[in-house]
């Protein structure tokens, strides 16, 4: 199906719509990834961020996969306040922590869509924080709605349905230059992820970061097409909108998100750093 240009009414959030053109100036690096651990994920997800703010890569878009159960929770989140660790021992689910802020998400193989944008600060110059959210997930209101899901964008990082919440964004910025992602639910057990997460309970410490409570509405709800299937159309919908170059995680790239994991992503430090 052809996609539809950008129409602001999708959006909660407004902006100049002259700045969109910056977008279209840029060269993206497009990865589409295998599944992968949690914490390769993670991992990697900085390993590009850093690569791309040294120059040694172009503007970036990839597309993750997950290879387990896991809660992601995000840089400042409580591990106690958040999830229940024996609902997820019981259901076989891992947790993580991301280097950008935001609420907790679940994440399943097969059942989860996650991508990061990773461009220039310069790209959201002039765009308040709200602003550079939507900004940079235009891309992927007007790709679902290619694909027949009414999709529109509610603030501060709301991915919605006219049902309910589909999935949400994080940012993290860093040498003048924003790691942009989102989580998607393709399918999800809702009973089990208000078991899993502690939402809408009290918080354990001052300190942390709350998820919000909202309902979800998977992908599954408005298409039959397999998740394998969606991801790689949603790869080829950016292709389609953007100007982007194949590419693949180099060798190097590898060898450095696995000292990222063995330095970092899977030590008790990281991953405890707000109990």
């Amino acid at each position: 199906m052809p996609i539809p240009p950008w129409n602001p009414v999708w959006s909660e959030t407004a902006w100049d719509q002259s700045l969109n053109s910056r977008l279209d100036e840029l060269t993206f690096d497009l990865i589409l990834e295998s599944p992968r651990s949690t914490d390769e994920n993670l991992a990697l997800d900085e390993t590009l961020l850093y690569r791309v703010a040294e120059g040694r890569r172009g503007p970036t878009f990839w597309m993750w996969d997950w290879s387990e159960r896991a809660v992601i929770l995000g840089s400042y989140q409580s591990v106690r306040g958040e999830f229940d660790a024996e609902v997820a021992s019981r259901e076989g689910f891992l947790f993580g922590r991301r280097i950008s802020g935001g609420g907790a998400m679940v994440v399943e193989p097969l059942r989860t869509i996650t991508y990061s944008l990773i461009v220039p600060e310069s790209v959201v110059e002039g765009l308040t924080f709200r602003q550079s959210f939507a900004f940079l997930d235009m891309w992927v209101i007007r790709a679902l709605r290619s694909l027949g899901i009414s999709a529109s964008y509610r603030p501060i990082n709301d991915i919605i349905s006219p049902v309910a919440k589909i999935g949400g964004a994080a940012q993290c910025r860093r040498r003048r230059t924003v790691l942009h992602h989102v989580t998607m639910a393709y399918a999800l057990d809702g009973s089990m992820m208000w078991e899993l997460l502690r939402l809408g309970k009290p918080k354990y410490t001052e300190k942390a970061v709350v998820s919000a409570v909202k309902n979800v509405s998977p992908l599954s709800d408005f298409t039959d097409l397999p998740q394998t299937t969606l991801r790689v159309r949603l790869a080829a919908a950016f292709a389609g909108i953007y100007r982007t170059n194949p590419s693949v995680v180099t060798p190097d790239e590898l060898e450095e998100m696995r000292r990222r994991v063995a330095e970092k992503f899977s030590t008790k430090e990281w991953r405890m750093r707000v109990e």
